[in-house]
């Protein structure tokens, strides 16, 4: 066998005796002991590391982590470190185009105005995605992912994590047993936003930060100047790039009143019990 074809192509493209023998039974290795066979594990591409994405990074190293991608290599510096095996980009289509074809899955945690135009190019590759909240900048590029996402067959997961919470199987217990009676109003709060608000477009202009690519950050929004205020962290408070409070925190604190209210219940799809 070639040294340059990888164990992958070779199990795709190899007769199927050869395959019988290189495939190894996960029992035999061992899995119920915590050993993974390599042909277990995904090939993962992530877009947008520096922020959350690392911490949802985190949580994916025990699977292969092959490219990263964001782009200020000086704010996602640290999480470059911590995969020296993945490669390094700035321009996610970039690494979509080399790397893709290995890649079984693709983690988006880039802000918020760029989720829905990446995901879909990855679910359109046929990749599993996970795309950070909020979904996407708007109701449109939701319902077209939700569409993309039937019609491509890909596993899709939005990373709302007190979703899967104890605290949101009590309170669709407590409402469905109407241990509470009827619900006729729902209030939520919450501590945000925690970012400038209320700011017109800055005046003048800043020098870009050689670490940066404005115009990558940018991407599907208008141009405008580069201002160190909007980076890395109050883009939020600029709809251009962000969502507010209502993007950052709703799929948060609403999500248990409206799944405990089985406000989708005329989706065919949605889980809730009848």
């Amino acid at each position: 066998m070639s040294n340059k074809m990888s164990r992958r192509k070779f199990l795709q493209t190899g007769a199927t005796a050869l395959a019988g023998l290189t495939i190894v039974p996960s029992s035999v290795l061992g899995s119920s002991f915590g050993h993974v066979a390599p042909s277990d594990k995904l090939n993962i591409m992530a877009v947008g590391i520096g922020g959350r994405g690392a911490q949802v990074l985190s949580n994916l190293k025990s699977q292969n982590i092959i490219g990263l991608c964001d782009v200020d290599w000086k704010y996602a510096g640290h999480v470059f470190d911590e995969y020296p095996g993945a490669k390094r980009y700035k321009d996610y289509r970039k690494m979509f185009d080399e790397l893709g074809k290995s890649a079984d899955a693709v983690m988006v945690a880039t802000p918020d105005h760029a989720h829905a135009i990446i995901a879909a190019e990855a679910m359109t590759m046929g990749k599993h995605v996970y795309v950070e909240k909020p979904l996407t900048h708007s109701v449109y590029e939701s319902r077209l992912l939700t569409k993309m996402a039937a019609s491509t067959g890909v596993a899709t997961q939005m990373g709302n994590q007190g979703s899967s919470a104890e605290g949101t199987d009590l309170v669709c217990e407590w409402i469905w047993n109407g241990e509470i009676g009827e619900v006729y109003k729902v209030e939520c709060a919450t501590n945000r936003p925690i970012w400038p608000q209320g700011l017109n477009e800055p005046e003048g202009e800043d020098r870009v930060p050689r670490t940066l690519d404005w115009d990558l950050f940018i991407g599907p929004a208008k141009m405008r100047p580069y201002n160190s205020i909007y980076h890395p962290w109050n883009w939020r408070g600029w709809w251009d790039f962000g969502t507010g409070a209502l993007g950052d925190m709703a799929c948060h604190i609403l999500h248990q009143p409206f799944r405990a209210l089985k406000l989708a219940t005329t989706c065919p799809r949605w889980p809730c019990p009848k």
